[in-house]
């Protein structure tokens, strides 16, 4: 009997869940509604964009499906390692063995999309734009949508034999769970916001290609810059919500002057209409997912950001997402597709690394102190050294386990617990001095 899937949420996860579905032969058919226009459709200056980093974790989930990472590749950088900048105009290498893949979340997405629906038609695969989630009902098993392109409003009820939350850190499925017993639910916003930032040109290749390219400022101020395959380069300048200079900013000769004091090789790459861009986007907040459990009953299933939504800080968000996409397939590999099962499973092995994420993303980097950063440099340029010297007795670095290995979470969190703990205590001293 074929089972109807409805997936909330057309972005990577929910898309690349898709796939892992559909071709598991006739078994699913596949709804996705997504509340956003198509972004095959929506200018790229209008949409919802902004770098990603995939990992060996990422592209392991990619490559278990034909042509998809060969597709992404084709849209994508590789990053052989980090060039952080330092005010006195050196830099600090940290290479990698492994290249990561870098490109911008909407052309991942319509890449996803290109070629899923290239492979199924409607007999299997419907996706619906511009649909709301407004309200979910576990005991019917419906879910209701609203029609946002509409010039009136249009609402649709469908019900599903598996519903699947993939639609992010505000999700609507999620907020069901609220009203269901014993679900616990921690949701902090992270002490630091942030704005998008993009620059065009000649000049962007002054910043070498192939690397990630950070900056840190002593009150916790961070830039972080990628090339994107079309010639620009673009990122995200991360800053303390309390006692920062971004949010103060009126004009885009302050804007200029802000990059010049601060990041003064990116100040050099900024032309005024970049600079006023900068200027006019939102302040952007993150959201931080924590909950006890990622099921509902024997139907519903929370991935994704949904479930456990972490700082950016260490560029897993993507990746440990894909990786959820993965395992959800092992498991119902598994359990011979006994959804009831493979959704209990998903909540009992999957948390333990989730949550541990959670903390790594929080910890791994002090927000402040030079020290610190120096101690965090020798830390892992040390255990790349010696792994390399010694892989059978010393294990890669925090970075290396992260991005270049599929390494549980928990386990990674377990063996660097103490550089973890001495960096949440330094960063709660930081925070508290921003109050």
């Amino acid at each position: 009997m074929v089972k109807r899937v409805v997936i909330v949420g057309a972005g990577p996860s929910g898309v690349l869940l898709a796939h892992y579905l559909l071709r598991r032969d006739d078994h699913y058919y596949v709804e996705l509604y997504e509340r956003r226009s198509d972004p095959r459709t929506v200018a790229f200056s209008q949409s919802r964009t902004f770098p990603l980093v995939l990992n060996e974790r990422g592209m392991k989930a990619l490559s278990k499906l034909d042509g998809i990472l060969a597709a992404v590749k084709a849209v994508s950088l590789e990053s052989t390692g980090s060039l952080n900048h330092q005010k006195n105009g050196k830099t600090q290498l940290l290479g990698r063995r492994k290249p990561l893949l870098t490109l911008n979340r909407t052309q991942l997405v319509i890449t996803l999309l290109k070629t899923l629906t290239e492979q199924y038609n409607s007999d299997r695969l419907n996706i619906h734009f511009d649909h709301q989630c407004k309200e979910v009902d576990f005991e019917t098993k419906t879910v209701t949508f609203e029609n946002t392109a509409a010039n009136s409003t249009v609402e649709v009820t469908v019900d599903y034999d598996l519903l699947i939350g993939a639609d992010g850190a505000r999700s609507q499925v999620r907020e069901q769970f609220l009203s269901t017993k014993d679900f616990e639910l921690e949701q902090k916003y992270i002490p630091s916001a942030y704005k998008s930032i993009f620059v065009a040109g000649e000049g962007v290749t002054s910043l070498k290609p192939g690397y990630i390219h950070t900056w840190r400022a002593n009150n916790g101020i961070l830039a972080t810059l990628v090339h994107d395959i079309n010639g620009s380069i673009g990122g995200v300048v991360s800053f303390p919500h309390k006692n920062n200079t971004i949010a103060n900013l009126s004009t885009k000769e302050e804007v200029s002057q802000f990059f010049a004091d601060y990041f003064p090789e990116i100040a050099q790459l900024l032309s005024e209409s970049e600079a006023e861009a900068f200027l006019n986007r939102p302040i952007s907040t993150i959201l931080k997912i924590r909950c006890n459990r990622y099921h509902h009953g024997e139907s519903v299933l929370l991935i994704g950001d949904a479930a456990h939504a972490t700082s950016p800080s260490l560029g897993q968000g993507c990746n440990a997402s894909f990786e959820d996409v993965a395992f959800f397939d092992q498991l119902l590999d598994e359990y011979s597709d006994n959804i009831a099962e493979a959704i209990a499973q998903f909540t009992l092995r999957r948390k333990p690394d989730t949550h541990a994420l959670v903390e790594l993303s929080d910890y791994a980097f002090p927000l402040s102190g030079k020290l610190l950063f120096f101690e965090l440099f020798i830390r892992l340029r040390t255990a790349q050294f010696l792994h390399q010297l010694f892989p059978k007795y010393f294990s890669p670095s925090l970075f290396q386990l992260l991005s270049e290995t599929t390494t549980p979470y928990s386990e990674i969190l377990n063996s660097h617990q103490g550089w973890i703990s001495k960096v949440k205590q330094a960063n709660e001293k930081f925070l508290q001095t921003q109050h």
